[in-house]
């Protein structure tokens, strides 16, 4: 089950109530931030853009491929460990917007973690060291640290141990 604290609204849906949960002008700066970083081929930069205008925890050596969506309204919820790699075109959100609520979660994505392509990761999701997410996989719950995982919805492909088992030794 992921971790999302939840808000529910009365009358509209809530995304029609959107700057009742979170100020306009932060959504503006985190989307021109945003924006900038999803085109700009500096790995540095993205990073501190991340860290200084999102407050992003941004580990060392991580690296952003080109138009990865970060969440606009929450990027402080979330958290990359070092030398992780987030594949193209990856959507990483922190909120939920429904019709009778909202709901908040942090996600957590550990140390020299691979995310294949075109990936979505949803709010509340904690993504363990050295795990591999599979190009288009739907991440709606933890993975296990280690484990090598893909799909739509996601399911667990090889466990660690399974994983080291196939690999061939590290030089």
């Amino acid at each position: 089950m992921r971790r999302t604290e939840r808000y529910p609204v009365e009358g509209k849906n809530s995304l029609y109530q959107v700057y009742k949960t979170v100020p306009f002008w932060k959504v503006a700066k985190n989307f021109t931030a945003i924006q900038v970083a999803r085109y700009t081929p500096f790995l540095p930069m993205k990073n501190w853009i991340y860290r200084h205008f999102l407050r992003m925890k941004v580990g060392e050596d991580t690296a952003f491929a080109l138009m990865v969506m970060l969440d606009v309204m929450f990027p402080e919820r979330i958290s990359v460990g070092r030398n992780t790699v987030i594949g193209y075109n990856t959507t990483i959100l922190a909120h939920e917007y429904l019709v009778h609520e909202y709901r908040l979660g942090d996600v957590i994505i550990g140390d020299e973690v691979m995310i294949g392509a075109n990936s979505t990761i949803l709010p509340g999701v904690t993504i363990g060291d050295g795990a591999i997410v599979s190009a288009g996989t739907l991440v709606h719950k933890d993975v296990p640290a280690g484990a090598f995982v893909g799909g739509s919805p996601m399911q667990v492909i090889y466990t660690k141990e399974e994983r080291e088992a196939k690999e061939p030794a590290k030089r």
